[in-house]
């Protein structure tokens, strides 16, 4: 990673010559993970076969985790770091496919493989990192922008804040004067359209439906909605929505557009985020997605899309263990989501 101002660097990795834009070595406090603004060209899927297959699910994870950075932009950026060489090195010391400088990793680097060790030299863990990075600045930009002191798509400033650093976004009100930086980010936003997938983009609610799966793929059902035996009271009682089975950290999406009215812990729900989705066909319909990993990904009154995610998957609260629980609340009464998901 690279201060601002640099220029683009060359160097041999492995007997192959690799050319590779720096990102940058000046990380200053930054955090969160969501996104409000509009996500410009950022892109929603993945294009079959472009992005090298092991790579497909952290790639799709990591762009799931604010509405900013989608998948196709991080695959973007990987190509412009690394050139998706996991052992990439830069002379002056920045590793893996994301490049990220051994300061900087400690701060946004996780086990998300679950090898016991966290590594920039880690596929999955590199690219996550990158993914969390990436929405921190877009937030941290959003918030330049909010109070004027920053103008320009999100996107774009948040990639000039990867490559130079959020304070050379805010010192120049928005796109920083460096050539490296400009150079940066317009490489990235060219090769999103080679990662993106146009035929079946999410954030969109199927034809026939009033909301969109919370989940991606076709996620099996492990509890309908309805009377049932509590694995933990041990008393029957009604399953007020439906769970679905789900990986632990599987990222859990806006199954419409909306605004979060509850975003924290519940007794018995564990993480919990509520969004009202307003007024459909005369009746107030809100969702609700619990028993999330951590805290959740947006916030009370942010304003959320379909298809975009506000936590992840995870077992706290009354939990046997890692699903999905979701709900539908009409005119404030639990009701079965099955049929709003068109699943009935």
């Amino acid at each position: 990673m690279s201060n601002g101002g640099g220029s683009t660097t060359s160097w041999v990795i492995g007997g192959c010559l690799a050319v590779v834009i720096m990102p940058v070595v000046m990380m200053v406090a930054v955090s969160g993970a969501s996104s409000e603004e509009n996500p410009g060209s950022g892109g929603g899927g993945l294009k079959d076969g472009a992005v090298p297959a092991s790579y497909v699910p952290w790639v799709l994870k990591a762009g799931a985790m604010c509405d900013v950075i989608k998948p196709a932009v991080v695959a973007a950026q990987i190509e412009a770091e690394s050139g998706w060489n996991p052992n990439a090195r830069s002379p002056v010391g920045a590793e893996g496919l994301s490049q990220f400088m051994p300061g900087t990793w400690p701060s946004w680097g996780k086990d998300d493989d679950g090898n016991g060790r966290a590594s920039p030299y880690d596929p999955g863990d590199a690219i996550m990192a990158q993914g969390r990075y990436d929405c921190a600045l877009a937030k941290q930009v959003e918030r330049y922008k909010r109070r004027g002191e920053a103008r320009g798509e999100t996107l774009d400033l948040a990639l000039a804040a990867y490559n130079a650093g959020p304070g050379a976004v805010h010192q120049y009100g928005g796109m920083p004067p460096y050539t490296e930086t400009r150079n940066y980010v317009a490489r990235i936003k060219s090769l999103i359209p080679k990662y993106e997938s146009v035929d079946d983009p999410p954030g969109r609610i199927p034809a026939g439906q009033e909301l969109a799966m919370p989940l991606s793929g076709t996620p099996r059902i492990t509890s309908p909605y309805g009377m049932r035996m509590h694995p933990i009271k041990h008393v029957r009682k009604l399953h007020t929505g439906i769970d679905f089975a789900a990986p632990l950290g599987t990222p859990f999406k806006a199954a419409r557009d909306g605004t979060v009215t509850f975003a924290g812990w519940s007794n018995g729900y564990g993480n919990r985020v509520i969004i009202s989705h307003g007024t459909i066909n005369g009746d107030r319909i809100s969702t609700t997605y619990n028993h999330m990993r951590s805290r959740a990904s947006v916030s009370v009154g942010q304003h959320v899309r379909v298809g975009q995610s506000v936590g992840e998957v995870g077992s706290t609260g009354l939990s046997t263990g890692p699903h999905a629980h979701f709900e539908v609340q009409q005119n404030g009464e639990y009701v079965d989501p099955a049929p709003w998901l068109g699943l009935k």
